[in-house]
């Protein structure tokens, strides 16, 4: 199981917002790359990378920072969310380093939108799924639809994509615990890889998930607590790497 840090940007900073708020965000630092050294050199894997701005715009708006944090670590995965709604944001993505590019509104108003995507950028598309009391929220989670996200999970297995990134709202930033049930309904529901995301405050969170990684759980994005000191990168891959 993967420990992958995460790196939200808002007007190129690196902060951390609660329960998806942008009015309620904590502002980490204004060096982004700064902050990847610092989880490189702890030993990370992967890199999740999240353009705040981009997923209320539509668009990406901090890709020259992506861009920049991609260069710096040429040998490092990383993946993309925000603001990515069409094949041209994909394809710039990928020429400038990034490996997996995150579709999240747009998978879920548009499902075809995935499929034609996996087969023009096979193995490099990863399905957000964003929910609330397991309804799938979009638009930077300001819209909560009807649709369950494990019924929206089975409908993409057949189309190639990577992994699906789920996240509960309701523990985003709030340092209160990560959702195993959910995130064992949502491994279960396909045979699509998952990585979970949201409430991750501490060792035994991740001790929780990787007693459950044979159901389908490939790894763990991890946020406020290792900005925070909660959670220590090295520690916590040490821990997976040795079960």
């Amino acid at each position: 199981m993967l420990i992958i840090p995460a790196i939200d940007l808002k007007d190129g900073k690196c902060v951390r917002l609660r329960q998806g708020l942008m009015e309620d965000s904590t502002v980490f630092g204004d060096q982004p790359v700064d902050f990847a050294k610092q989880w490189v050199d702890q030993g990370c894997r992967r890199l999740h990378l999240v353009d705040l701005n981009g997923a209320f715009a539509g668009e990406p708006v901090n890709g020259d920072v992506v861009t920049e944090i991609a260069k710096a670590f040429p040998k490092l995965p990383i993946q993309i969310g925000g603001g990515i709604r069409n094949g041209e944001t994909i394809e710039h993505y990928l020429q400038a380093g990034v490996d997996y590019v995150i579709i999240g509104t747009k998978a879920v108003k548009e499902p075809e939108f995935v499929t034609e995507m996996c087969k023009q950028f096979p193995g490099h598309i990863i399905v957000g799924l964003d929910a609330k009391d397991g309804l799938v929220a979009t638009d930077g989670w300001a819209e909560v639809s009807e649709l369950k996200a494990t019924d929206l999970a089975k409908r993409f297995e057949s189309d190639g994509v990577s992994s699906i990134v789920y996240t509960d709202i309701a523990r985003d930033g709030m340092m209160q615990g990560v959702n195993v049930e959910a995130t064992v309904a949502m491994a279960q529901a396909s045979s699509i890889p998952v990585i979970a995301s949201g409430g991750i405050t501490n060792i035994d969170d991740i001790k929780a998930l990787k007693a459950q990684a044979n159901q389908g759980i490939m790894g763990a994005i991890t946020g406020r607590a290792i900005y925070e000191g909660t959670l220590n990168v090295k520690d916590a891959q040490a821990l997976c790497d040795r079960q």
